[in-house]
């Protein structure tokens, strides 16, 4: 079993995050804002099983968290990217003996050009976004000292957040 987790940090900017950092689980800021977000203002709302309504509530990932004591935020620039390190890095954690470890990522899934929302043919790699669960996500990456700002115009850098709970 892998006893120093940020380890999981270094495999991360290894395999091209722009940066990752161990956080403690108490700084994951969660609020029902969020998922408010998702139905009043995301296309995607309602149409696959990694969003809302779906996806855990605020209230079931604040208990998730409880769980929980370090998790290993990341940055990345490309959404899909980040998505498949996270779940290459939750793969990897698991492997290395802590099988709690859990991935989340950013975005709509998109593995299929429909869901059929009943049951993801995906599941070995589907991870429903941070800010699918209800999860403040520039709260959190502020917290943490990542760059993180409201995007005006279409083609500015964007950065996205994945979430790796370990345990």
């Amino acid at each position: 079993m892998c006893s120093d987790l940020s380890t999981y940090a270094h495999r991360a900017r290894e395999m091209g995050a722009a940066g990752a950092r161990l956080i403690g689980t108490g700084s994951v800021v969660t609020a029902e804002w969020v998922r408010w977000k998702c139905r009043y203002g995301c296309g995607c709302y309602g149409t696959n099983l990694c969003c809302p309504p779906h996806s855990p509530s605020p209230s079931e990932t604040r208990a998730l968290l409880e769980g929980y004591r370090q998790a290993l935020l990341v940055h990345g620039t490309v959404q899909q990217e980040l998505k498949d390190l996270m779940v290459a890095l939750e793969r990897q954690a698991f492997l290395d003996g802590l099988y709690r470890a859990f991935a989340m990522g950013a975005g709509p899934c998109g593995r299929c050009k429909e869901c059929t929302q009943d049951r993801c043919v995906h599941a070995d790699v589907a991870r429903p976004a941070m800010e699918a669960c209800g999860i403040d996500v520039f709260a959190t990456a502020r917290a943490a000292g990542f760059p993180i700002d409201v995007l005006r115009m279409h083609g500015e850098d964007c950065n996205h957040y994945g979430l790796l709970l370990l345990e």
